[in-house]
């Protein structure tokens, strides 16, 4: 070989200059996004994000259970213009993703929501805020993403709960979920070590923090204060504040604090009170089972939200993956199904629509993106989560999400793969 040829082959690229883009330099996962906002967080923020409650089953539980799924695909088919988009609710969306509810994602970055909410717009994807998101109702809608969710914990005082879904109402959110799964906090040990408030407070082991992360905690320090954005007191009904939120802004609030303000008594007849204050689509979320889900649907409900809050309440509940089927079978196809928890992969979606999801919804991976790079790093996890949708649909022989669940009988095969081939079935679709 010619020396000439031989530098052809060695190719030397400088680093890029900006930070944001060196940090999304190596980031073909969201394992590394996970990598990188590691990193970047202070332990206690970092382990807010990923740790899950008790001992832990559950948050390892809901990622194994999608993997536990293995393709069969099918040969000889034209997949070179894939359709990825899907209508849920009666809006097409670019692929059967969104963006779930998250608290307090101003921790994270300062960015926060809106920024979250521009990454979604621009993917042509929903997002929904959390009633104890750190960006209020009013600012997020601000950004003028068009397919806004709310997502509520019934509050204690319901004149407060039923004036946030009215803000929601009057800001053209166009779905709300009702979350049923936080009776009482759940127990996050990670959380509880750490000595976690929100906002973060200044302990001895903070200020050693300090030094490992300059950038985090100078980004914190010059950004507004980090609170309950729609907890805070607000004209009209349900003015007053919430009992512990003054003390927060002083001393900071546990997971517990919070919890206290939702109410442990919800029950079915609030259901059919919340049906009367929205009057779109709503959607209960939480570990739903068949006949809980049937039972929602005859109450009002347009979808279920297949949610163990990943892993963060209840441990050792159900893997979200083995319910989509049941719940399905339950409720027929003409509720929406959603599923969120363990999803972290572009095949992890495909698996859900096979099995009856319309669409799925993913929180730590946006959030890993979020503390790595900001907006940027939203934008980052949600093309490389679309990208690998799309190639496993092509590799699989299949153009639409629609053709997910119509073979699902011959693409999907549970188990390592190796004992139940023999045992797929066609379920008629023709090739």
């Amino acid at each position: 070989m010619r020396l000439s040829e031989a530098r052809q082959l060695v190719q030397v690229k400088l680093p890029p200059l900006s930070g944001t883009a060196r940090a999304l330099q190596g980031c073909r996962c969201v394992g590394d996004f996970r990598e990188v906002a590691r990193r970047r967080l202070p332990r206690a923020v970092f382990d807010y994000i990923d740790g899950g409650s008790e001992t832990e089953i559950s948050l390892e539980a809901n990622e194994a259970a999608w993997r536990s799924w293995r393709f069969l695909p099918q040969a000889l088919r034209d997949v070179s213009a894939p359709d990825l988009s899907v209508e849920v609710l009666g809006r097409r969306i670019a692929a059967p993703l969104g963006l779930a509810p998250t608290g307090y994602t101003r921790m994270f970055h300062p960015v926060g929501e809106p920024e979250v909410a521009r990454a979604a717009k621009g993917a042509g994807l929903p997002y929904a805020l959390s009633t104890v998101g750190s960006t209020s109702v009013e600012a997020l809608a601000a950004t003028g993403h068009g397919d806004l969710w709310f997502q509520l914990y019934m509050l204690k005082d319901r004149s407060r709960a039923r004036r946030l879904v009215e803000r929601a109402a009057e800001c053209g959110y166009r779905v709300l979920e009702l979350s049923v799964d936080t009776a009482v906090a759940g127990h996050r040990v990670r959380d509880a070590r750490n000595g976690l408030t929100i906002p973060p407070s200044l302990s001895l082991a903070t200020v050693a923090d300090i030094a490992r992360h300059p950038r985090y905690w100078t980004a914190m320090l010059a950004s507004p204060v980090l609170e309950f954005a729609n907890l805070v007191p607000v004209e009209g009904p349900g003015a007053a504040e919430v009992p512990w939120l003054g003390a927060a802004r002083e001393h900071g609030s546990t997971v517990a604090d919070i919890g206290a303000a939702f109410d442990p008594a919800l029950d079915w007849s609030d259901l059919e009170l919340l049906r009367r204050w929205w009057k779109g689509p709503l959607l209960l979320k939480g570990p739903i089972g068949p006949q809980d889900a049937a039972r929602a649907v005859d109450a009002g409900v347009d979808g279920l939200h297949l949610s163990n809050h990943g892993g963060r309440q209840l441990d050792r509940t159900v893997a979200t993956a083995a319910l989509v089927r049941p719940v399905r079978e339950a409720v027929g196809d003409g509720v929406t199904l959603v599923v969120d928890s363990g999803l972290r992969h572009g095949a992890d979606i495909a698996v859900a629509l096979a099995l009856g999801a319309d669409m799925c919804m993913v929180g730590r991976p946006y959030l890993y993106g979020l503390a790595a790079a900001g907006g940027a790093g939203v934008r980052g996890v949600l093309s490389v989560l679309v990208d690998e949708l799309r190639r496993t649909m092509q590799l699989l022989g299949v153009v639409t999400t629609a053709e997910l669940r119509a073979r699902a009988g011959r693409l999907l095969v549970p188990g390592n793969g190796t004992a139940a081939v023999g045992d797929v079935t066609d379920p008629g679709v023709p090739l």
